[in-house]
């Protein structure tokens, strides 16, 4: 009888200190948009909630963050933005597309949705391109420009 009630003392603690799985952690992504500047392209990563923590790296090629398969993207080269605390679940927009209309970004590809980590990948024409990230609130955005 003891260890019954140790297992059920044991499952009870654990239901309660465990979140549901079904909580929202972090933010969320509600839209993905790019424009062209006389200098520079911009892409615009728009979020709901928190600000998440952003990294940014270089990369020849992208893979997906579960399987660790190449994904094809245009780009010689690509521009990778992790943010960290943030999710793409309930977004509907395109997740990977080209863009034709702008001077040196070729592509957005999203490579991760896991754990509250989301990933892109922004591939350039042009390799060793000059960027910068910036995270800008109210609302909640992760801003990238590349240049031309």
């Amino acid at each position: 009888m003891k260890g019954f009630l140790a297992v059920l003392v044991a499952a009870v603690m654990a239901a309660v200190a465990v979140p549901g799985a079904s909580a929202a952690v972090g933010s969320e992504l509600t839209a993905i948009t790019t424009e062209r500047h006389a200098t520079f392209d911009r892409v615009v990563f728009t979020l709901s909630g928190e600000r998440p923590s952003v990294t940014d790296s270089r990369a020849t090629g992208l893979e997906g963050c579960g399987s660790g398969k190449p994904i094809a993207a245009k780009g010689a080269e690509f521009v990778v933005v992790g943010m960290w605390g943030a999710n793409a679940h309930a977004y509907t927009g395109p997740r990977s597309f080209e863009t034709p209309g702008l001077g040196n970004v070729r592509s957005v590809t999203g490579t991760c949705d896991f754990e509250a980590h989301l990933e892109f990948g922004i591939g350039i024409g042009t390799k060793g391109s000059a960027y910068r990230v910036s995270v800008l609130d109210a609302p909640v955005r992760v801003v990238v420009d590349i240049s031309h």
